[in-house]
């Protein structure tokens, strides 16, 4: 093993010991540091990290954008080799960090995609009773729950039985970085996970705590949600594909359009810089300029 891949693996040892990044987090740390080593074998001349300057650190960005790399996943990698040339510096293999202030090229915002309430209403409207099957009962229970506390669908999946307090209508939620917060739970979302949890005992492993099981009695996996959602969709007759995404999405712009509350919609979405929630104020305000083009007389 190289010197470069061996301090990126014992880098990768280190933060997973720390605990405070989630698995997928640190997998992308893993990803982007090995593509940062082949980039330097490629170019040569560095024997060891000491050796990369600020010219070197430029021109990885540059390179990623020659070969196709949106501008989001490289400022994502320039992240990544600024948290390890910082663990460098702990461990003194280095002496300073070449990745300051090298920035990615600009992105364009893109608003998120959101439903409509009508939509939302179309989605959810389904009768429940004793015939109904164990996959409708759970899929609308889970659609509930996206919609009415904005969870992330790796959020979703995580949920054990005993995360729901019915009591005080909230669930506990573990997010990025391994932060828990409490979210709110309205009131159709606890009647669809009762139904549920009245049929989870039918299907689920005795020793087995997830909120959402498939039909092996396992947890319901990430990619399961998304075929589940994206079948209800199909059936609900939907042309446009539906992404667990897309309702959290339409639970914080329905959310700010009602209150006008951004500090709370970013409490609730577990948003730790406010201006990834600032988004929704851009969706607010196409809903604004759409009804003044519609009624304004002199628009």
């Amino acid at each position: 093993m190289s010197e470069l891949v061996d301090s990126i693996e014992r880098f990768i040892g280190a933060i997973s010991k720390a605990g405070r990044y989630s698995d997928n987090s640190i997998r992308a740390f893993h990803q982007d540091l090995i593509i940062l080593e082949r980039f330097l074998s490629e170019r040569g001349g560095v024997a060891g990290w000491e050796d990369v300057d600020d010219s070197t650190a430029r021109a990885f960005p540059a390179r990623l954008f020659q070969r196709g790399h949106s501008p989001r996943s490289i400022g994502r990698m320039l992240s990544s080799c600024r948290k390890f040339f910082d663990y460098l510096i702990n461990e003194d293999t280095v002496k300073s960090n070449p990745f300051t202030g090298i920035s990615a090229p600009k992105v364009a915002q893109k608003l998120p995609h959101t439903l409509s309430v009508d939509d939302l209403n179309t989605l959810l409207d389904e009768n429940i009773d004793a015939g109904t099957s164990m996959n409708i009962v759970r899929d609308r229970a889970i659609i509930e729950l996206f919609y009415s506390s904005g969870l992330r669908l790796s959020e979703l999946a995580s949920l054990d039985i005993n995360t729901i307090d019915f009591a005080e209508n909230q669930i506990r939620v573990i997010g990025k970085g391994n932060k828990e917060r409490i979210v709110p739970v309205g009131a159709m979302a606890r009647t669809a996970v009762k139904d549920w949890l009245e049929r989870r005992g039918e299907y689920a492993n005795p020793e087995e705590r997830a909120l959402f099981v498939n039909f092996r009695g396992g947890r319901l996996s990430v990619r399961g949600i998304q075929s589940r959602l994206t079948e209800w969709a199909r059936r609900k007759g939907f042309s446009q594909h539906v992404h667990p995404h897309a309702l959290r999405h339409s639970f914080a712009s329905h959310l700010l359009e009602s209150s006008g509350d951004l500090r709370a919609v970013q409490e609730m979405l577990g948003h730790s810089d406010i201006s990834k929630t600032q988004i929704y104020t851009h969706l607010d305000f196409q809903h604004l300029a759409t009804v003044f083009d519609r009624a304004h007389p002199r628009a």
